[in-house]
C-alpha cells in the first residue's frame, strides 16, 4: 500500500510543516488567492483552486467559475492514483483555508480510493457535499461515506484558555 496515510488540515497549519520526501499536499486555495507557502522539501504538490461552495440549484448552468468541477476531481484522481502506484510509501496531506470542508472531502476520496486510513477520520462530518459528489461522478465505483458528526468526540484533556 503506497499511500500510508491520508490527512487534512488547515492552510495556516500545513505552512508551518517542514516537508519531507516521503509526503505529498494536495493545496486547496480560493480562486485568485496567492498559492500556499509550503516546504520545498515535500514530494510532490497539486495545487487545485475552487471555493467552499456548494450551487444553491443543481439545474445552475455548468461550468460555474469557482466551482470544483469534472477536471479537478480527474487531476486529483490521477495523483493520488499515481502516488498510489509509486514503488516508495507516501503519506498525504490535504489542506484548504480552514481544513474542514474542502480537504475533508478530498481527504476521504483519497481514503476510498487508495484505501490508506485517514487520520481524525471523525471530524469529517462538515466535507464538501458537491465535491464529494464530483468525485464520484468522475469515479463512480468508489463509495464515500462522511461520518456522522456524532462519532466526533473531544480530543483534549485540558481546558481551554479563554
Amino acid at each position: 500500500m503506497p499511500i500510508r496515510q491520508v490527512s487534512y488540515t488547515s492552510r495556516e497549519h500545513a505552512e508551518s510543516l517542514t516537508g519531507t520526501p516521503c509526503t505529498a499536499v494536495i493545496s486547496i486555495t480560493d480562486p485568485g488567492q496567492v498559492e500556499a507557502q509550503l516546504s520545498p522539501e515535500f514530494k510532490d504538490v497539486l495545487r487545485v483552486s475552487f471555493y467552499d461552495a456548494v450551487p444553491a440549484d443543481e439545474y445552475l448552468p455548468a461550468p460555474l467559475p469557482g466551482l470544483f468541477d469534472h477536471t479537478m476531481a480527474r487531476q486529483i484522481g490521477s495523483f493520488t492514483e499515481k502516488l498510489q502506484n509509486a514503488p516508495d510509501d507516501t503519506a498525504i496531506i490535504v489542506h484548504c483555508e480552514y481544513g474542514i470542508s474542502r480537504s475533508a472531502a478530498v481527504a476521504l476520496f483519497i481514503e476510498a480510493l487508495s484505501a490508506a486510513p485517514l487520520a481524525a477520520r471523525e471530524f469529517a462530518y462538515d466535507a464538501n457535499q458537491w465535491v464529494i459528489d464530483k468525485l464520484l461522478r468522475a469515479y463512480p465505483t468508489l463509495k464515500i461515506d462522511p461520518p456522522a458528526r456524532q462519532l466526533a468526540h473531544e480530543r483534549r484533556t485540558a481546558e481551554r484558555s479563554d
